[in-house]
């Protein structure tokens, strides 16, 4: 294939109003760019700051109840200018209350009662708070103003009932357990909306601090906790063959059955006291969780996720004993690990582990995934490559999935299909993506798909959320790394994920950090993707004879600038395809004629968009 070079010179002489093109800032991300938290060239402000807590809490589960309850101490500090007059409380899993606010329908065994504070206190004092009034954000007015750069002790005593119908959290059968979102946390407070007040719905995702967490599960014997985080005392809590071959597995190429079916049954994996105190840690992450069970089978490898320093990633999974696919699980995990690390984004595994869950959720968590069983292997491994490319958006880059998802869920989508070009090959990988991602997209034709990606998530819902947060924010993505070429689109996400991990960046920030770390003005190109209602649809409108072949005019029905290829196809059944990138789309989005080389008689000449699934495949084709 030969990849078009000399349309693009004409780019560089662009004209000093199309260079000066300025993207849409809403007004509060103005404010905080004018006080100097934020910039428009991609960095962190000289002003940035961002909140943050120290967490140590004691948690113990009930299986026969599924009560879980705990005591957590929060040292919370404010390092924003601003003097705190309130202290926001989220507790995700409110949303089983009836009366919560939802994004859908709830089925009756789906509900419950939520959260119940028995205790709460900040800074000493006793606060009448028992969290009744709550939906998923409460408001607790502080008796004495937080200043800045001042901390404040919270002391909670709570407890709550997982869910009897299991989705990201919640009880998975009789003795299987996910405990998600499982503690009342601060809120977040930002530069730009202060209070993050957006209740849970259950649709949007997450948006959290990066916090120091120390946790113990308390549970009964025989039940396996797994969660996020390093456990710490492995000997406390686990037989020592157990405990020796969990060791054994850090360090392991090969899959090591932590322990199988039979010890499973037979009560030879925890200790055998009545109640075992699981402990764990983990610093600077958004969130914690965890998972139990008894009769799930426990498999343990490693991966050296930094070839640097040698440092390993410890990769573990949970699953009941007959689901086939789980029994690939850290095989699968061990190749996508490394690619993720070495490859795409290239960016080294942050964390020391990840466990693989056997639910439903089909939900990613720091350091956990839980996903479906599925005979499919095909869809089960790039399942499991999507939920686990979601370590680095949002967890590493701390992204505000309630409202803008497209920054975490595009991200996993282009990873998800980059590693399964590794692992299927690309045509496999291609037809997955163009009927699983940007088809569904494409052949629904609903408004709300055509709504501009920069579109908040929070004011979108079913098939427009969908879109907009997977396929065609993948899709931009896909194109701008066709128009820069990997090797200065890796330079540019690898600039922008140094200047925002550990952080909180919004959509505004990706667009000025990719731009400096190309060193091109790609406004123009953002303008195009994700504040339009554009969409994918090319069409050939004209082709002439030339001494040296034809002259292609290709409209841009839809307006996405996207790449594609011409394919000229002769007699014989030979073709030879002239790439295109997206750039031939910055002075004209709407029409471009192509000079296409073609030698002797031509059969017929046609568009082909790859993965961009086209919206009128008809009209992209001319018989000659």
């Amino acid at each position: 294939m030969t990849r078009n070079i000399f349309l693009l010179l004409p780019i560089i002489f662009l004209s000093a109003s199309l260079n000066a093109q300025q993207l849409y800032v809403p007004r509060n991300i103005q404010k905080a760019i004018d006080n100097g938290t934020r910039t428009l060239d991609g960095k962190p402000g000289k002003n940035y700051w961002q909140n943050e807590g120290v967490y140590d809490m004691k948690i113990k589960v009930t299986p026969e109840t599924r009560i879980v309850s705990g005591s957590e101490t929060i040292v919370y500090s404010n390092n924003s200018p601003d003097t705190l007059k309130t202290i926001a409380i989220r507790f995700v899993n409110n949303l089983q209350k009836p009366n919560s606010p939802k994004g859908g329908y709830a089925p009756d065994a789906a509900l419950d009662s939520g959260l119940t504070i028995t205790s709460f206190k900040i800074n000493g004092e006793v606060y009448n708070q028992n969290a009744r009034n709550w939906g998923t954000v409460g408001t607790v007015r502080l008796k004495q103003p937080l200043l800045p750069h001042s901390t404040a002790t919270l002391e909670i005593d709570w407890h709550y009932p997982l869910s009897k119908v299991d989705g990201r959290e919640g009880q998975i059968n009789p003795t299987t357990f996910y405990a998600a979102y499982s503690y009342p946390r601060v809120s977040v407070y930002d530069d730009y909306n202060g209070w993050d007040m957006l209740d849970h719905t259950g649709r949007q995702e997450f948006y959290n601090d990066f916090n120091d967490y120390k946790y113990s599960v308390t549970a009964p014997k025989n039940y396996i906790v797994y969660g996020t985080g390093d456990l710490l005392n492995p000997d406390e809590v686990l037989q020592p063959e157990i405990a020796k071959r969990l060791k054994q597995s850090y360090t392991s190429d090969d899959v090591i059955h932590i322990a199988n079916k039979q010890e499973v049954d037979e009560g030879k994996v925890t200790l055998q006291n009545d109640w075992n105190t699981w402990k764990f840690s983990a610093d600077h992450i958004t969130d914690v969780c965890f998972a139990f069970s008894k009769t799930y089978v426990w498999d343990g490898g490693s991966v050296v996720v930094d070839k640097k320093t040698g440092r390993r990633a410890s990769l573990q999974a949970a699953y009941n004993d007959n689901a086939k696919d789980f029994k690939e699980s850290v095989k699968w995990a061990q190749f996508s690990m490394d690619f993720f690390s070495n490859q795409w984004p290239g960016v080294a595994y942050p964390y020391p582990k990840m466990t693989a869950f056997q639910g439903h959720a089909d939900m990613e968590y720091p350091m956990m995934v839980n996903d479906a069983s599925t005979s499919n292997f095909a869809f089960a491994r790039l399942l499991q490559d999507h939920e686990m490319a979601h370590t680095y958006f949002p967890f590493y880059m701390g992204i505000n999935e309630t409202r803008y998802a497209f920054m975490d869920e595009g991200w996993a989508t282009t990873f998800e299909y980059l590693a399964g070009i590794a692992e299927s090959g690309k045509e496999t990988a291609d037809n997955f993506y163009k009927s699983f991602r940007s088809g569904g997209y494409i052949r629904n034709i609903s408004s709300e798909n055509d709504q501009p990606i920069i579109t908040q998530s929070s004011q979108q819902a079913g098939m427009g959320y969908s879109s907009n947060s997977y396929g065609k924010a993948s899709l931009s993505y896909l194109a701008l790394k066709d128009y820069l070429g990997d090797e200065l689109f890796k330079k540019a996400l690898h600039y922008y994920m140094d200047q925002w991990h550990g952080k909180h960046p919004i959509p505004w920030d990706y667009f000025g950090a990719m731009n400096a770390g190309s060193g091109k003005n790609l406004n123009w190109f953002f303008n195009n993707w994700f504040f339009t209602n554009n969409y994918v649809d090319l069409k050939i409108s004209e082709v002439k004879k030339t001494s040296g072949g034809y002259n292609v005019t290709v409209a841009n029905a839809g307006g996405f600038a996207i790449p594609f290829d011409v394919v000229v196809e002769y007699p014989d059944g030979k073709t030879k395809a002239t790439h295109f990138t997206p750039a031939i789309w910055q002075k004209n989005e709407k029409v471009q004629t192509l000079k296409i080389p073609a030698s002797g008689k031509v059969k017929s000449i046609k568009i082909d968009n790859g993965v961009f699934v086209d919206f009128t495949p008809e009209d992209n084709a001319r018989v000659l």
